[in-house]
């Protein structure tokens, strides 16, 4: 089934325009992720705020004592990013990786995704799933937020409903929870998201 969709090209989007003004700019930590790591008493470790794009995710978490790395697949976002960390004096990583080809060669705690998955065309969401399950330490956490199908309208990500994620997941990680909410950002109508929580079998 094709799909005629089109999404932004991620550099020149970040090259033109200022981090502030995308609608998914947020500056503090995502208030789901935040519950989420009180909720299972993650408080430390190794991180990987992955499609990090303005790394507002990754400095909130290095703020918090994680040991932080942000990937993204535009060169300009980890530009932007490592100027912002040294500006911030925050000992955070950044590196350009595209998640279906990854270079990275570790195993993180923390993995966070609070845009990328949704982005990716559906005949590639296996590679996704088998990059996360190489990076995701065992006993580490797996926090997905995409787009939810009570978001209205068919433009923009692919949309998901919980059961849609456990049958793209579930081989491989235990979905621990799947609940409805938004996307804080800088739009006046907030998208409706899914905010999960994964686990390694």
């Amino acid at each position: 089934m094709s799909d005629d969709r089109n999404f932004p090209d991620w550099q020149a989007l970040y090259q033109s325009t200022p981090a502030e003004s995308l609608p998914w700019y947020h500056a503090a930590l995502d208030p789901d992720l935040e519950q989420a790591l009180e909720r299972w008493q993650v408080g430390r470790g190794r991180a990987l705020d992955l499609g990090t794009g303005p790394a507002t995710q990754a400095f909130a978490l290095a703020a918090r004592g994680f040991d932080v790395t942000g990937t993204d697949l535009s060169h300009a976002a980890i530009e932007q990013a490592v100027a912002q960390a040294a500006q911030r004096g925050l000992a955070a990583r950044f590196l350009q990786d595209d998640v279906l080809e990854s270079r990275l060669d570790e195993r993180f705690d923390v993995v966070f995704d609070r845009g990328c998955f949704h982005c990716l065309p559906p005949e590639r969401r296996g590679d996704y799933v088998s990059t996360l399950k190489r990076l995701v330490a065992p006993g580490g956490f797996f926090f997905l937020k995409c787009f939810s199908v009570q978001q209205p309208g068919d433009q923009g990500p692919y949309k998901f409903t919980p059961e849609d994620l456990r049958e793209i997941f579930g081989a491989d990680f235990e979905v621990l929870s799947s609940v409805e909410t938004v996307y804080q950002g800088t739009l006046e109508q907030l998208p409706r998201a899914l905010f999960s929580v994964l686990r390694p079998r």
